[in-house]
């Protein structure tokens, strides 16, 4: 994998404090990674930051949206540039510290043997993650139960936001017929993932609650999660998916 090309993408909206931060940190984990920074027109100019570091740094990319269009839909416009600029493996990661830049090694490497990589707060029965609210640990830790009976699908992070997929992975889950936007966005692309045969595989991270900025969490999102799961067991089992 040594020439494999690398991008992760870093949805963002009102990040200015975050993302000169983060961009540095995850680049020099690896000269293979350039950096997409997908700005949802956020009002506290993190869209021009984006544009500065994309100017000083030709392994920096970034892409405007009109608008907060929500998780999913900036990845999936993520995942369309990257498959479009001929990158091998496409990262997911927040701006905000909550994923380690420090694991990108690690969460590479495991790509070495599977298709899919998941940078999991659940692995082994252990729980990896620092200053969170409990009730914000218990939505999180019961949500991807919760995803995994109903689903039936071996990952024990369903709804973790900090995950690695090689190309081919993207090019046969039919990005187009995704319809999930938040938590249920990760489960659903998951699920597709491994229902089309590829190997997904968990890798141990530390999320860490971040300590700048306004968390994106409602009760919307939450409420997409609980159903969405159930839509996609039926359009499974009907053959829809």
């Amino acid at each position: 994998m040594n020439d494999e090309r690398i991008l992760v993408i870093i949805p963002t909206y009102d990040e200015a404090e975050n993302l000169p931060r983060i961009v540095p940190r995850v680049l020099e984990q690896d000269a293979r990674v350039d950096v997409l920074v997908v700005d949802d027109a956020s009002p506290d100019g993190t869209g021009a930051i984006a544009d500065r570091l994309c100017a000083e740094n030709p392994r920096v990319k970034v892409l405007h949206r009109a608008g907060k269009g929500g998780l999913g839909k900036a990845y999936l416009a993520g995942f369309a540039y990257g498959l479009e600029h001929g990158y091998d493996i496409l990262f997911e990661m927040d701006a905000d510290f909550s994923h380690p830049p420090s694991a990108l090694p690690a969460l590479i490497a495991r790509l070495d043997a599977a298709d899919v990589v998941i940078g999991s707060r659940y692995v082994d029965g252990r729980v990896t993650v620092a200053n969170w609210p409990m009730s914000r640990l218990l939505i999180s830790y019961f949500g991807s139960r919760y995803a995994r009976i109903i689903t039936g699908m071996p990952v024990r992070d369903g709804t973790g936001g900090f995950n690695g997929w090689k190309r081919a992975v993207l090019e046969k889950v039919k990005l187009d017929r995704v319809q999930s936007n938040g938590y249920a966005f990760q489960i659903e692309l998951k699920f597709r993932a491994w229902r089309a045969g590829f190997t997904l595989v968990e890798s141990p991270i530390l999320f860490t609650e971040r300590d700048t900025g306004e968390s994106k969490m409602s009760k919307r999102i939450v409420r997409e999660a609980v159903w969405r799961v159930w839509w996609l067991r039926l359009q499974d089992i009907f053959g829809r998916l």
